[in-house]
């Protein structure tokens, strides 16, 4: 699993993987002629992008006829989420709200911290 780990960061590193992820997330299941559409990168750096891609998992190829139609694989970085982005968040959320708690109690904040301001009207501002 570490591993597999190190090899989606190793992947994910690097500005034109990350713009190629950004290509799929926005029309999934291209071609390699339409993922080198204005990409400042050759067909053959294209090539060796999505084979490192694809090696983490980040990528899945599928042959269809004469082409290979490449699709985004959520499934590694949904697992980084949860690995190493919510733990980290949930601290600061739990410790947010008890903050708001302990201010409500003592009465030093105000019970509407998280409500939206209310909305102004034209003659509210005259």
């Amino acid at each position: 699993m570490i591993a597999a780990m190190d090899e989606i960061f190793k992947a994910l590193a690097d500005p034109s993987r990350r713009a190629l992820l950004d290509k799929l997330h926005a029309r999934n299941g291209q071609t390699l002629n339409h993922l080198c559409d204005n990409l400042a990168m050759t067909r053959q750096a294209v090539t060796k992008h999505l084979a490192i891609l694809e090696a983490a998992n980040l990528i899945a190829s599928i042959k269809h006829g004469r082409e290979r139609l490449h699709y985004l694989n959520p499934v590694p970085i949904h697992q980084i989420s949860e690995r190493w982005i919510k733990k980290f968040e949930h601290g600061r959320l739990a410790a947010l709200s008890e903050l708001r708690s302990q201010l409500e109690r003592h009465g030093d904040g105000p019970s509407h911290i998280h409500e939206a301001p209310p909305s102004r009207t034209k003659k509210d501002a005259a």
